[in-house]
């Protein structure tokens, strides 16, 4: 029945965003539907062919005129709301692909920096080619003239200054306006969140 597939898309696209809705969640994609979203352009593609044919016959009133045209009117309905649930799909996917960006900081995550929990083999060639695209002006961005300025920065106000941090991986030696912290694997620290923000957002330190 027309309206099935892009039912089950939308469906998709709402457990996807529940599950990076999630406190403390990782952005994350599923699998890509590919064949579900090429099953939904071929289905806006008969309906197109459906609607013209209705359309031609309303012109040569071969048909009882009210027939005909409740007939075209549904069935651009069906296309339209094939296209708008398509539509819905892609910008779910596409937010999450720029807060991945974001949460990277503008790093090259095509690389494999994404992490555990995003394989890029679940990304269509043309998110593959947006995400790439989408980092390389987040990183233009970062390098011009907002240098000095932390755009992946929180916008809610940190409740305290400063904070308890463990480290999760080794990130060497950092340099703060309070000195020098070796962040080994396990430790702990006692330092300023403005200056740890951006290793809590890549993994590397875990607020306690």
């Amino acid at each position: 029945m027309y309206g099935d597939l892009a039912n089950k898309l939308v469906l998709e696209a709402k457990r996807t965003k529940q599950l990076n809705g999630r406190n403390n969640q990782r952005y994350a994609l599923p699998m890509y539907h590919e064949e579900l979203v090429q099953g939904i352009l071929r289905e806006v593609t008969q309906l197109k062919r459906n609607s013209e044919f209705l359309k031609d016959q309303q012109q040569l009133a071969l048909v009882d005129d009210k027939i005909s045209k409740c007939q075209y009117f549904v069935t651009l309905l069906c296309m339209e709301r094939n296209k708008r649930c398509l539509l819905a799909y892609q910008k779910v996917r596409s937010d999450i692909l720029n807060s991945l960006a974001w949460e990277n900081n503008g790093l090259d995550i095509m690389n494999g920096l994404i992490g555990a929990e995003q394989d890029t083999s679940d990304l269509s060639h043309q998110e593959q080619d947006y995400l790439k695209e989408y980092t390389d002006l987040l990183t233009e961005l970062k390098s011009g003239d907002l240098a000095d300025i932390d755009l992946s920065g929180s916008l809610t106000p940190p409740s305290d200054v400063f904070i308890d941090v463990r480290v999760l991986k080794d990130a060497g030696e950092i340099q703060t306006e309070y000195g020098a912290f070796n962040l080994i694997k396990d430790s702990q620290f006692f330092v300023r969140q403005s200056d740890v923000e951006r290793l809590i957002q890549q993994g590397y330190l875990q607020k306690i």
